[in-house]
């Protein structure tokens, strides 16, 4: 009988979550530890990045800190000449100016742009050729429900997850027979600095939380699973995929109103 019982280990390989300091990204730090890797916590707010890497370590895990940051080139460089190439490598930072297209500078442009869409770029050119080297190992990266659908004020945001889960796809069809694998997960609406604004408003908040099938928001834990599941041996035959985990968001295209009749009368065709 086949033992699948250490398909999630990661004993003895190392992750580098960059953006680990809050959010998504310090959720998938301790999700990664927990699992056996050794964590390096990236982020521009270094401070933030180090305390990540305390509480993990405080756990029994192994985890350290290191600044980067994904507007400047030289920090990114910086990066990999010390960390070399990770055997996982998660990216996750993103921001969003909420405004409608017509009414964005183009320093708004190019600041959303610069880290959503460039930064990631910056991030694959620095990190991935040594892992391509290796002939093994897992590259995640933070795309959104919003490279699918759309709403008013999300224009530019939506324009980079769109051109995020792009290149990694073309990437995982680039590198593949390399053994190194490339994904996209595409989170919904979750609670993190990112989204503060949104739930900041009450009439904000719920009606995004009742666009989810689910009436509810996802806590940047629920996130985890898909960064485990992708960085390890589990999903050895997954890569270029568009990984969803928004609860049920796209799956439903808005309400029913008046309620769907009792199911015995609802007509077969």
């Amino acid at each position: 009988m086949d033992d699948y019982s250490h398909m999630f280990d990661l004993t003895g390989r190392r992750a580098f979550v960059i953006g680990g300091a809050s959010g998504i990204g310090r959720a998938g730090c301790f999700g990664l530890a927990s699992f056996g890797a050794h964590v390096i916590c990236g982020d521009v707010a270094i401070g933030q990045a180090k305390e990540t890497a305390r509480e993990i370590a405080a756990g029994g895990w192994a985890a350290e800190a290191l600044p980067i940051d994904l507007y400047d080139g030289k920090s990114v460089a910086a990066a990999a000449a010390e960390v070399g190439a990770p055997d996982v490598l998660v990216i996750s930072p993103s921001i969003n100016v909420r405004k409608p297209v017509l009414d964005y500078t183009e320093d708004e442009f190019d600041r959303v742009v610069g880290l959503n869409l460039k930064g990631i770029f910056r991030a694959l050119k620095a990190f991935v050729p040594g892992m391509v080297k290796r002939g093994k190992g897992s590259v995640i990266v933070f795309s959104s429900i919003r490279a699918q659908v759309v709403e008013p004020g999300q224009g530019v945001y939506a324009a980079t997850k769109a051109g995020t889960l792009q290149m990694i796809r073309a990437l995982a069809a680039e590198i593949g027979s390399s053994g190194v694998r490339a994904n996209a997960i595409a989170p919904g609406i979750v609670e993190t600095p990112l989204t503060q604004q949104i739930k900041q408003n009450e009439a904000w908040y719920r009606a995004y939380a009742d666009k989810s099938v689910m009436h509810r928001w996802a806590q940047p834990s629920e996130i985890v699973g898909a960064v485990v599941y992708l960085a390890s041996d589990a999903s050895s035959y997954v890569t270029g995929s568009y990984f969803l985990v928004d609860g049920g968001w796209t799956a439903a295209d808005g309400r029913f109103t008046p309620p769907l009749p009792a199911a015995s009368t609802v007509p077969l065709s």
